[in-house]
């Protein structure tokens, strides 16, 4: 699947063009977000709210950790700078990651992905697999045991939990630690530090089986994992928008054409798959309707 087969050197050019109001929109959006879901859990702490909020807060870490990936790349911003400053500060280190290490392996998926090589097939190459296999997987993430083996391996060096890369020294383990003493201190400041636990919950969690989700439905049971086409080896999911806030922000889900053009931005992915359906490319792909037709695939009785 070649680019130039279905998009014109013009078009290349609008796909690819950054935006650094629409940059900004997502970024202070999503702490906004987060903003709001402490000040709810605030005022109302009930049991129902609090769940909720676990969740919520979770699928916001997911989009913090969507938009250091996008930064990675050089796609949320015109500017290397920003990319690098504010996927680094607002974005990776809110979630024990650091996008210069992140990067350096994601970058490594792209050029292998397809192959016996690609550094996350670990991930997704053992799909299908059973429902009480799946079962015990969802145990473990919703349990914290994946959380927990995650710290330890960020303590011991790996870039963050969606990277066995390890970052070049310990300056980034400091900076990810500061980072979470920030914000326990405005939360404290507010009167509601107690909140802070919340966002350790969520993390250790429902975020840890979110991205297992997220992985699945990108790679897990595709046509042909070691075909280069990303029509074979790449899926994306046409959810509904409450699956999307939750399992997809910021355009995740549109992950068959992240990989047909990794320099288009997240804010055109959607709009790059309607013109690659105008262009038949995807005619012969098969088409998931939610995560739930995508786990019902790659998950067996």
């Amino acid at each position: 699947m070649k680019v130039s087969d279905y998009v014109s050197s013009e078009e290349v050019a609008y796909f690819t063009t950054k935006s650094d109001w629409q940059g900004w929109r997502l970024v202070l959006g999503n702490w906004l977000c987060i903003a709001a879901i402490f000040a709810l859990v605030g005022v109302w702490s009930t049991p129902v709210i609090i769940i909720l909020a676990v969740v919520l807060l979770a699928s916001r870490q997911l989009a913090l950790s969507v938009m250091m990936h996008d930064c990675g790349h050089r796609n949320l911003f015109r500017s290397k700078r920003l990319n690098a400053v504010v996927g680094q500060w607002l974005c990776a280190l809110p979630v024990m990651s650091d996008q210069p290490s992140y990067a350096r392996g994601h970058l490594e998926h792209h050029t292998k992905s397809g192959s016996i090589d690609d550094p996350d097939l670990s991930n997704y190459q053992s799909y299908p697999v059973s429902r009480s296999s799946f079962k015990r997987k969802v145990i473990r993430d919703l349990s914290g045991q994946t959380g927990f083996k995650s710290m330890s391996f960020i303590a011991r060096g790996a870039a963050g939990a969606l990277s066995n890369k390890k970052r070049a020294s310990a300056a980034p383990l400091v900076k990810q630690l500061g980072v979470q003493l920030v914000l326990f201190a405005i939360l404290t400041a507010c009167g509601i530090g107690w909140t802070f636990l919340l966002w350790v919950l969520a993390y250790m969690t429902v975020f840890m089986l979110i991205i297992r989700i997220r992985q699945v439905a990108e790679h897990a049971a595709v046509p042909d994992l070691f075909d280069q086409d990303p029509r074979m080896n790449t899926r994306t999911v046409d959810a509904p928008w409450w699956q999307r806030m939750i399992l997809a922000p910021c355009g995740v889900n549109y992950h068959l054409e992240h990989h047909f053009m990794a320099s288009v931005p997240s804010y055109k992915l959607r709009e790059l798959r309607q013109h690659l359906r105008r262009r038949h490319a995807l005619d012969d792909v098969p088409q998931f309707d939610g995560y739930g037709a995508v786990l019902r695939h790659a998950v067996s009785a």
